[in-house]
């Protein structure tokens, strides 16, 4: 179980994260078309999994936003950008914003992606949501990164999990 905040009160996750170097958990989450997504989807790539609670946010929003546009330079790279958000929703928000070069995945289905990833907030006022983190993932499928951001207002460190993909 993680400790994090939540506008300075403490919440907690599910548990940890996966460790650097360890195999990347599988999971299956929604797509915009409804279809069904799988890390082996994006075998053979740098995954960025940009996790957060809802994109109806300013901080989650800011992520995808960012993510969009760091993302548009990498060789070899897709960004995900994961919440429980039902898909219209994440759909709609990035037709309004011109969001293209990031692919958002629901997990309004089922809770393989939070079970896996232990990201799952326990208790406090979003409880149920996923909490904010991002895990890199290269190429070979092992996890290279991984922010538990403290505090969930906060967005996560944009450099640090970039730099992780050389």
């Amino acid at each position: 179980m993680a400790t994090i905040t939540f506008k300075g009160t403490e919440v907690h996750t599910a548990g940890s994260l996966p460790a650097v170097g360890s195999k990347a958990p599988d999971f299956k989450l929604i797509a915009g078309d409804l279809s069904t997504k799988s890390l082996g989807d994006y075998q053979g790539k740098k995954v960025i999994l940009n996790v957060f609670p809802s994109i109806d946010t300013g901080t989650c929003a800011a992520s995808v936003r960012t993510f969009n546009q760091k993302a548009a330079g990498l060789d070899n790279t897709v960004v995900l950008c994961i919440s429980k958000d039902l898909p219209f929703a994440q759909g709609r928000f990035c037709a309004a914003e011109g969001i293209s070069n990031v692919e958002t995945l629901s997990e309004f289905k089922d809770s393989s992606f939070s079970d896996a990833y232990q990201l799952k907030l326990a208790d406090g006022p979003l409880e149920g949501l996923l909490s904010r983190a991002v895990v890199v993932i290269g190429e070979d499928g092992t996890v290279k990164y991984t922010e538990q951001v403290a505090e969930v207002t906060n967005e996560p460190n944009y450099d640090e999990a970039l730099a992780a993909l050389a």
